[in-house]
């Protein structure tokens, strides 16, 4: 760092750009959404625990889903619903750092789980005789970890480049958060080792996982339609359809943000679009899961039957 520059010690989040009025509206929007996210993806986890029959690979993997959305979304939201009614707008430089760290970490994460979910629904439908050995509980547990694994060393790498540069001004981030992308416009130094290891990441978490997904599903694709029935056929693509749902909501909005080329007009674009991994998606994902899934809401409907009996 040169003599010349100073640490900044704090960053203005400049957010939306709304009226007086709208901050108010939105607050109460974005905290409404906020709790049922923490709520859906509480009523998952608690159903996953309290049924056994929810005690299943495809579920365990799907608990570890529901553990980081919540955290994406409590990692965020939070700061994003102060700033909307504090004029302020400022979050101190380690602070920052620590959102932008955890941030990466839960989507590197929730990349890598969505992949082990597919994997499971691949085995399921194209190996079912096998399932049990393949899908061992020390497999998901080598899986699940793998991914957490993955994740954080990935925005640890990510969270220590970003140390090393200086920022000497303007303080402005043009986001709703600490964003990776929005944070680098902001150093003063040259920021081309942080953008090679962010498109590498993104080649690891993006693009290598929807490679394989795509390779399940031509495989699990041609296995179903190998089925003679249609009622088999009808059962078997309904176990991945929630999936499908969840991949293409994650995946789509993530390629938009990191993959393609950057402009001035994209970056209020971009801002929507966090909010759909911050916000929706936590909300999205528990409501697709057990909308479109027979299994979740027997589970519900089971519980709901103990208590009202006991």
């Amino acid at each position: 760092m040169g003599s010349n520059h100073s640490w900044v010690i704090e960053f203005i989040l400049v957010g939306l750009k709304l009226n007086a009025e709208m901050e108010v509206f939105f607050f109460w929007v974005f905290s409404f959404l906020y709790i049922l996210s923490l709520l859906a993806n509480g009523m998952i986890l608690g159903l996953i625990y309290l049924d056994p029959r929810l005690h299943t690979p495809m579920y365990f993997f799907l608990s570890h889903l529901a553990i980081i959305d919540m955290s994406y979304a409590s990692n965020n939201v939070p700061k994003m619903l102060a700033n909307l009614v504090n004029q302020t707008k400022t979050i101190s430089f380690v602070p920052c750092i620590m959102q932008t760290f955890f941030y990466l970490g839960f989507a590197g994460t929730e990349c890598q789980i969505l992949v082990s979910m597919s994997y499971d629904r691949f085995v399921a439908i194209c190996h079912p005789l096998q399932y049990n050995v393949i899908m061992s509980w020390k497999v998901c547990t080598v899986l699940a970890a793998a991914s957490w694994s993955c994740g954080f060393i990935l925005s640890l790498v990510h969270a220590m480049l970003l140390l090393r540069l200086p920022f000497c001004g303007p303080q402005k981030v043009n986001h709703l958060f600490c964003e990776i992308l929005a944070v680098l416009k902001l150093a003063c130094a040259d920021t081309w080792i942080n953008q090679v290891v962010i498109l590498a990441a993104c080649v690891i978490v993006l693009i290598v996982p929807i490679c394989l997904m795509l390779l399940s599903y031509a495989r699990i694709l041609w296995a179903i339609l190998k089925i003679q029935s249609k009622e088999g056929r009808v059962k078997a693509f309904s176990t991945c359809s929630s999936h499908l749902c969840v991949v293409g909501l994650f995946f789509g909005i993530a390629m938009v943000v990191y993959m393609v080329p950057d402009s001035d007009q994209r970056e209020e674009q971009e801002k929507i679009l966090s909010l759909f991994h911050s916000l929706f998606n936590p909300v999205l994902n528990p409501l697709i899961y057990s909308l479109r899934n027979a299994q979740v809401k027997s589970a519900l409907c089971r519980v709901l039957q103990r208590k009202w009996s006991s």
